[in-house]
């Protein structure tokens, strides 16, 4: 019986531990992010890691779900005789969740993945331990441009899959099945609100912390994570940890984000 409870006190412990390091990691992140010197280079290269090489399955998952949303709120808002509410019904679950959470989702299993595997190899290797040892702040000098480009990219990624999520759900809804034009985009025009862009534009901010700080974290403290340690397996093992803990924070800052902004 004293073993379980040893195991079980155990695990707390070294789950506590992590916590704790996640949270001085994000907090010398941020340090490093407003402390000089400010270098824009590695930042507009950050971006178009996390940006730019995103935009393509942005474009593709957008369109498509625009195009699902659309095919199922045509039927289902037929059968009460309210097709004409069918672009605010798309702009809608587009602008408030949809976006926001598959974008994200996205840009985790792309680039965040990516990020997490390209930090714990430079851990493994000791570049990270050569920056310590030539004064250079890893932070400052690795971490802070992928935070900095993520909070930038997000919100424009998830801008990008909005609208070509309303292009899928107008092609669809309006050229495929039959939809009124008009009613389609007045809907749309009369029902989306500021509070509602707000929202829109706040939860990929925060998921943007939410994947650049556990992606980057997981790797930088690989040696010291279970599951990681020194060799390819544990840069591999990590780096799954990381997808899956970024996709879980992220459905659950979305639920607690929308009930404070709604």
């Amino acid at each position: 019986m004293m073993k379980v409870f040893e195991r079980l006190g155990s695990s707390a412990l070294l789950q506590f531990n992590e916590i704790g390091r996640m949270g001085i990691f994000l907090f010398y992140s941020f340090l490093s992010i407003v402390r000089p010197p400010y270098k824009p280079g590695p930042v507009i290269k950050q971006m178009y890691v996390i940006g730019s090489k995103s935009v393509f399955v942005i474009l593709f998952t957008g369109v498509f779900t625009g195009m699902v949303l659309g095919l199922q709120g045509y039927h289902t808002l037929s059968k009460v005789g309210a097709e004409g509410v069918l672009g605010s019904f798309v702009s809608l679950g587009l602008i408030r969740e949809l976006g926001p959470v598959l974008s994200a989702l996205m840009v985790t299993g792309r680039a965040g993945s990516a990020m997490c595997a390209e930090i714990g190899i430079m851990r493994i290797s000791e570049q990270i331990d050569a920056l310590d040892c030539m004064a250079i702040d890893p932070h400052k000098y690795v971490i802070a441009p992928k935070f900095i480009a993520g909070i930038i990219s997000m919100p424009l990624l998830t801008a990008i899959f909005d609208v070509m999520g309303i292009f899928g759900g107008y092609l669809v809804g309006v050229k495929l099945l039959g939809g009124n034009e008009g009613s389609f985009f007045t809907s749309m025009y009369n029902n989306v609100g500021a509070e509602d862009i707000y929202m829109g534009l706040m939860k990929p901010l925060c998921f943007g912390v939410l994947i650049i700080w556990i992606s980057s974290a997981k790797g930088f403290y690989v040696h010291m994570t279970k599951g990681g340690g020194f060799g390819a397996e544990g840069v591999s093992g990590v780096t799954t940890s990381a997808v899956v803990l970024s996709s879980v924070a992220i459905l659950l800052f979305d639920f607690f984000l929308t009930s404070i902004l709604i």
